[in-house]
């Protein structure tokens, strides 16, 4: 009897937990995609300009292409790429945005278990009383006495809160919008890293080649003045030409700690999770980073389900609408079932009793009548939330589309920069052959000559830096287009967006 009754309660909260109510407040609906067919106005040209230096070929936009997951191998340098999949693995970045994600999954399934399923408590008490004996009908004239009665309980509690009105329904929604928020947060995350790897050891590169660039011209600027100072002990030239030449030497060196300063690789090990005073990282050089031919260019109608920025700011906006459904249905009637069933069991002195089995069901409701206004303002306050959320979201994808043109504008702009460095670099190192020849015919200076090898070694500065910027301007692109993490391997991204289940 006593299981019978038992088995009742529970099995009448369970059928409650599958009643179906009405969810009040918005469904959400994501957004609808720009309606644009071009990042830019006019277009960019389909093919950049091109030099005839290494990494000044030119580049071909694929349109409609997406962006591989692995983006930074299309550089083709083994070093580079070995210190981005370094870094995804050593950032704590990447451990801080993963453990967000964790702890957001964990919510979800710790709510979803307390609004989804009804909730089951067992308990047991004791209890000692002591209980007269003229407590007793038909008890013989004696004198009272004292006896002890003990009351064994043990009881199963079953209730759950029917969700007539959808608020359960909106709290899970909410949390599951801010998983999807954490989720994309960590592909920004890997996105960003991979990018700041990628542009740091270009950076690098660059800067290598130009300090050893200024190096050169700094000898070259002291080779002069010692020829001008011996021209000036001679009367040849001025004081004038002397002291110019000496606050060249000295502007040029004066760049030279900038460059080795900024060369400093603290911010590249901090990247790869590393002490900077005892990383391990490869010189890479310039030379040994392929600049890609084609760079695939996803459709603008695309981009916002491209950009994990993009998609993070729509499940904000996903949770603000949701967080208007709870507010909402606060302002409705709360119902809530419980059932009760348990045994109690007596003894009185060493006599132990038979068990009574009981049940209990119950009901009970809460309606809000008055709370100062709180429960309204709460609502509005959760459509102003929404509002924002929708302004925010319309900003990233201004801010994704400008990116993009940005840089589309940047690669075609950086490309005929190159271009005309490669030129001015050409020329001057003719300048330099033809002034090296009049020099070995007598035909001009030492002074002429090293002038000369010195505008050649200022315009080939220029050229590595051109070289850098165009580099740097392609990975800018991958990273503007979202980095290709759809494409991701399918146990990782599956094991990021599947919530663990609970410990038992």
């Amino acid at each position: 009897m006593r299981s019978r009754r038992g088995r009742r309660a529970v099995s009448v909260c369970a059928l409650a937990a599958t009643m179906a109510g009405c969810s009040v407040g918005p469904d959400f609906h994501p957004p609808k995609p720009p309606e644009v067919t071009r990042y830019t106005n006019p277009p960019p040209p389909a093919e950049t300009a091109s030099a005839d230096v290494p990494g000044g070929g030119s580049q071909r936009l694929v349109e409609g292409r997406d962006v591989p997951a692995e983006w930074w191998g299309l550089f083709r340098c083994e070093a580079l790429d070995a210190l981005v999949r370094r870094a995804l693995s050593d950032s704590p970045r990447l451990v801080q945005v993963q453990a967000k994600l964790s702890h957001a999954q964990q919510d979800l399934v710790a709510r979803r278990g307390a609004t989804q399923i009804p909730k089951i408590d067992a308990g047991l008490s004791a209890n000692r009383v002591d209980v007269s004996s003229g407590s007793f009908e038909n008890t013989p004239q004696v004198p009272v006495q004292l006896f002890p009665l003990s009351l064994y309980a043990a009881t199963v509690r079953v209730s759950y809160t029917l969700d007539l009105f959808g608020k359960s329904r909106r709290e899970l929604e909410a949390l599951r919008a801010t998983v999807e928020y954490e989720q994309f947060e960590v592909e920004a995350a890997r996105l960003m890293l991979a990018g700041n790897v990628v542009t740091t050891a270009i950076e690098e590169a660059s800067l290598r080649e130009q300090v050893e660039a200024t190096g050169e011209i700094i000898s070259l600027e002291a080779r002069a003045l010692e020829i001008v100072e011996r021209l000036e002990q001679i009367g040849g030239v001025p004081r004038l030409d002397v002291v110019n030449q000496r606050a060249e030497i000295a502007r040029t060196r004066g760049t030279l700690p900038v460059l080795e300063r900024r060369l400093e690789r603290h911010r590249l090990a901090v990247y790869l999770g590393a002490l900077p005073g005892e990383a391990e990282l490869p010189e890479i050089r310039l030379a040994d980073i392929r600049l890609p031919d084609e760079l695939p260019v996803s459709l603008p109608s695309e981009l916002a389900r491209r950009r994990p920025d993009i998609r993070a700011a729509e499940a904000l906006l996903h949770e603000a609408s949701a967080r208007v459904g709870v507010a909402t249905a606060s302002l409705y009637p709360q119902i809530t079932l419980s059932g009760t069933a348990g045994s109690l069991t007596t003894a009185i002195g060493n006599l132990l009793s038979g068990g009574t089995g009981f049940a209990l069901l119950g009901a009970s409701l809460a309606q809000p009548l008055f709370h100062g206004g709180q429960l309204r303002a709460e609502k509005r306050a959760a459509v102003a939330a929404y509002e924002q959320a929708g302004g925010a979201y319309r900003e990233v994808v201004l801010e994704g589309f400008r990116d993009v043109a940005d840089t589309l504008s940047a690669l075609d702009a950086d490309a005929r920069s190159l271009h005309e460095r490669a030129e001015a670099s050409s020329l001057a190192r003719s300048a330099f052959e033809i002034a090296s020849k009049r020099y070995d015919a007598g035909g001009v200076s030492l002074l002429e000559k090293l002038d000369a090898e010195r505008l050649m070694r200022s315009a080939s500065l220029e050229q590595i830096d051109a070289v850098a910027d165009r580099l740097a301007d392609s990975a800018a692109l991958f990273q503007a287009l979202g980095g290709g993490w759809w494409a991701e391997p399918e146990d990782r991204t599956v094991a990021a967006q599947a919530p663990p289940p609970p410990a038992p």
